[in-house]
């Protein structure tokens, strides 16, 4: 009997298991529905129980097949209705999650019988659509007007449905979702734009099929732009959409032009090769012949390097076959970038920087017409580079490849390769286990710089044609300074100094007078040479300090705010000296006779370098005895600070009155004339916080008198101030830059005032606070709504208008000589000054003016011009560029779509600035 009530017992407590479960799945989260308590029931089953008979009953209850059998749960902020049929109904903001789908709506009708959903928003008091449903499945999200969904066969029938994929918004009048992520849509709309009830533009789809994230596929579709169809149409669509690392195929574009007919741009494919690096391929074709490829690389490892590679070659061909106008201009262009991380070797490191290509490639390349900054740059130059250091060694290495190119008159600098081995400074004679006070010996350092280079300089079309013995320059050379410094009475610092420099050349030349043909014949001898050179001196500095204080009566002038005025002077002297290397003893110099005839009465003997043109040159001539000075001031004045000033708690500031004022010069004791060189002066003027203004000039001590022709002087050496003349200024120059902008001329706010108005918007009692849910679709902003910035309002209750412009000036101004005064004996000076400006204005959030320009005084007119207007259309974006005058005079329109899946969605329009001439070096 017992055994038997056991059975009763449990097989109840499992059938009401099974009841429960299938009529209360559901657990609530906000707001649930009351439900007897769990002991209750127990407790009359077990009631029940002992009055039933003592009999075993097995009941089998049939499992419907659409049936939910996972467990959901949900939440409603207003109510939930539970039926006994197995029917929930959810109202206000509801939540619903289900394996991995969501929903959220204002309302959601939930059948347990058959799995069926179905939600749909409602109209709040002032008319507006508030609790559209929200339905998630994945990664996957669609908004929509009204949805019905089956959670176990995963099929179901929207609504104006909303989806986003890729770059673009699919908003459909009628979609039926099927399986495997498959939406069957009528009236849909593609368009990038985020206002879905009105988008700024779209292309009308009349049925399509959208598989999520990866495409769509659209029968015939048209384009619609502010609500007005345009004749714009194709007969069907692919849109591919994909959120990986994938190749494919890159679209041409179509073009026009004038001088070389109908043609393809930008035809290829894209190789996703590996996650660090990738390779486009693209062509451009001409049906007159004209024909381009284009191969671009970018590569990148974290912490280790990055770069990018671009190679490109064209045949443009102009005119026609057989006509005296035709030509087949081919050019080539590199440009390869690499960098590396500092993180990835601190004792190796290699970067480039090269932008390689021939003369006409700018000029001939069509798309560089409308961009003259291109076209402008006169020369380019490229590197390649290494440094290797040796940890705890002073040496280090280094290597390079430099290539400097003249555009105009497609010259070509290349020095391949470069070598440097150079040793930090070292103290040879320092003991390791140093004792006692350092000993003068023990001062003595110096250092080791080698370098090879190999170089030439010759056209582009024969560089490959040249030779590398007798057009190309290579050598190498030695460079050991060797110095010390010591300290002289206390004051005065004393650094003696050795400069030891070789070369080593293969090959040298000697040159003679070939009298039959009335030249200079020149003989190449290979073979090692060793050339080198050496000079010593010894220079001594000092500082002298001078301390002014005011008058009283003076400093009474200036309200007793004077302290001090310090003046610092840097006197320096030293002596070089240097052998003459000139002299038959060096054998570095030779000469040869040139015999009189009837020009020249006299022979003539020519002194020149076994080394002429050599990479490295050849030591000077003339013996040197240099004594060299130099004077340096600086003056400052110490000043009671403002009560006003509290930049620093000290209650004194220094001002500077001259921050650098120097005059620098020579002599040379072994020169048999013009011993005075140059005089050098240069003044520094601190004129703001981090402003200054510099100038230099220089000033020569001897005469003038007239050339034979008298349109010229010729230095001689009659010393100025022998004849009672100040030495001669020759020039200076300077220039000063500054920006202003709409901040500029605003006063700042008083920190008190502002501690005030902070303080007074710390009530929150006062300021009204509403939660959001950042996951309910109601709360999300549009991008135009967020571009919308919060209005301002000044005292008066007006809106603030701030209309952001910013101005940079630059002035430069030479004075200078510039012609021959046959009256004065002297030269003419002359002033050559340009005014240079850019600017930049936003009139509105969306409006921007942007502009540039220069004007050259002496010729009284502007050289380049330039001037941009750019007006962002929400998912359009008009831009307008103009130079309105000079050599590359041209315009150009261009309006399009954000969007880089629909930037063929453009309209462009262009000047003829592309029909000049085209040249070829």
């Amino acid at each position: 009997m017992q055994i038997c009530n056991r059975l009763h017992f449990n097989i109840a407590r499992l059938n009401l298991l099974f009841i429960f479960c299938l009529t209360s799945t559901f657990v609530v989260f906000s707001q649930e529905k009351a439900v007897p308590n769990k002991n209750d029931i127990i407790k009359h089953i077990n009631d029940s129980i002992k009055n039933s008979r003592d009999t075993v009953k097995t009941v089998t209850k049939k499992v419907k097949p659409n049936q939910i059998d996972a467990k959901i749960t949900y939440s409603a902020q207003d109510s939930i209705v539970l039926l006994g049929n197995g029917t929930g109904f959810l109202h206000g903001q509801s939540d619903i999650k289900y394996k991995n789908i969501g929903l959220k709506a204002d309302f959601v009708r939930v059948k347990m019988d058959s799995s069926i959903v179905f939600a749909h928003g409602k109209t709040d008091s002032v008319g507006k659509k508030i609790g559209e449903p929200v339905f998630a499945e994945g990664s996957t999200e669609y908004s929509s007007k009204e949805l019905t969904y089956n959670l176990k066969t995963k099929k179901g029938f929207i609504r104006q449905a909303v989806t986003k994929q890729g770059e673009g918004y699919i908003v459909s009048d009628k979609t039926k979702k099927v399986d495997n992520d498959i939406l069957c849509i009528t009236d849909g709309k593609y368009t990038t734009c985020d206002n879905h009830e009105h988008p700024d533009f779209y292309m009308d789809l009349t049925r399509g099929k959208v598989k999520t994230g990866k495409y769509v596929v659209s029968g015939p579709a048209y384009l619609v732009v502010e609500d007005v169809p345009l004749p714009i149409a194709i007969p069907f669509g692919f849109f591919p959409f994909t959120d990986k690392y994938s190749s494919g195929i890159v679209m041409p574009t179509f073009r026009d032009e004038q001088t070389r007919g109908f043609g393809l741009m930008g035809g290829g494919y894209y190789f996703a090769i590996s996650d660090y690096v990738d390779l486009e391929v693209k062509g451009d074709i001409y049906t007159k012949g004209t024909w381009a490829f284009y191969a671009n690389s970018k590569y990148t490892k974290r912490y280790k390097y990055s770069g990018s590679f671009n190679f490109s070659y064209r045949e443009d061909v102009t005119g026609e076959k057989e006509l005296p106008n035709y030509s087949k201009l081919p050019s080539m262009s590199i440009v390869w970038s690499h960098s590396q991380d500092a993180k990835a070797n601190p004792y190796f490191n290699f970067s480039t920087s090269v932008n390689f290509s021939t003369s006409g490639y700018n000029r001939n390349n069509i798309d560089n017409y409308y961009r003259p900054e291109i076209n402008s740059q006169s020369t380019k130059s490229s590197s390649i580079s290494f440094t290797k250091r040796f940890p705890e060694s002073p040496f280090n290495i280094s290597g390079s490849m430099n290539v400097a190119q003249s555009t105009r008159d497609s010259m070509l600098d290349l020095s391949l390769p470069n070598i440097s081995v150079s040793m930090s400074r070292i103290y040879p004679f320092k003991r390791k286990n140093a004792a006692g006070n350092e000993r003068w010996y023990e001062k003595i350092s110096m250092s080791y710089n080698g370098t090879f280079a190999n170089s030439i300089r010759t056209k582009e079309d024969k560089l490959l044609s040249s030779s590398f013995s007798k057009d190309w320059k290579n050598g190498m050379k030695h460079s050991i300074p060797i110095s010390a410094t010591f300290n002289i009475l206390k004051y005065i610092n004393v650094s003696p100094s050795f400069n030891y420099n070789e070369r080593w050349y293969l090959q040298s030349v000697n040159q003679s007078w070939d009298e039959t043909n009335q030249r200079v014949k020149t003989d190449t001898v290979s073979g090692f040479n060793r050339v080198y050179d050496f000079n010593m001196g010894v220079s001594a500095s000092t500082k002298v300090y001078g301390m002014y204080t005011p008058l009283p009566f003076l400093n009474k002038l200036t309200g007793n705010k004077i302290v001090a005025i310090r003046h610092v002077m840097t006197p320096s002297v030293g002596f070089n000296y240097a052998p003459d290397f000139g002299a038959s003893t060096w054998g570095y110099y030779g000469s040869y006779i040139i015999p009189a005839n009837s020009a020249v009465q006299h022979d003539q003997v020519v002194q020149y370098s076994h080394y002429v043109n050599s990479l490295y040159g050849t030591p000077g001539t003339g013996k040197s005895g240099n004594i060299s000075f130099s004077l340096t001031n600086n003056l400052e004045m110490k000043v009671v600070k403002s009560e006003k000033d509290t930049t620093t708690t000290s209650k004194y500031k220094v001002i500077s009155l001259i921050d650098n004022l120097s005059i620098s010069g020579s002599y040379n004791m072994a020169a048999d004339s013009m011993q005075w060189s140059m005089l050098n002066v240069g003044l520094r003027i601190k004129a703001g916080k981090n402003q200054s203004l510099s100038l230099s000039g220089v000033f020569d001590p001897y005469m003038y008198v007239p050339n034979s022709t008298n349109t010229d002087g010729i230095r001689v050496n009659k010393l100025r101030w022998e004849h009672g003349k100040l030495p001669r200024f020759l020039g200076t120059g300077t220039s000063y830059s500054y920006t202003l902008n709409n901040e500029t001329f605003k006063k700042k706010n008083k920190t008190k005032k502002e501690d005030s108005s902070k303080s007074n918007n710390t009530d929150t009692n006062l300021t009204p606070t509403v939660a959001t849910d950042p996951n309910n679709k109601n709360n999300a902003k549009t991008d135009s709504e967020k571009d919308k910035k919060t209005l301002v309002k000044d005292t008066e209750g007006y809106q603030k208008v701030t209309i952001p412009w910013s101005i940079s000036i630059n002035y430069s101004v030479t004075y200078a000589n510039s012609t021959w005064n046959p009256k004065k004996t002297e030269y003419n000076m002359a002033l050559t000054h340009n005014l240079s400006f850019s600017g930049n204005i936003s009139l509105t959030n969306n409006w921007k003016l942007t502009a540039n320009t220069t004007y050259d005084f002496p010729n009284h007119q502007f050289t380049y011009t330039n001037v941009n207007i750019v007006r962002n259309l929400h998912c359009w974006t008009m831009s307008a560029s103009v130079v309105p005058f000079g050599q590359y005079k041209s315009y150009n329109f261009k309006i399009g779509v954000n969007a880089s899946m629909l930037q063929d969605l453009k309209y462009d329009k262009q000047s003829g600035y592309g029909n000049t001439p085209i040249t070829w070096y």
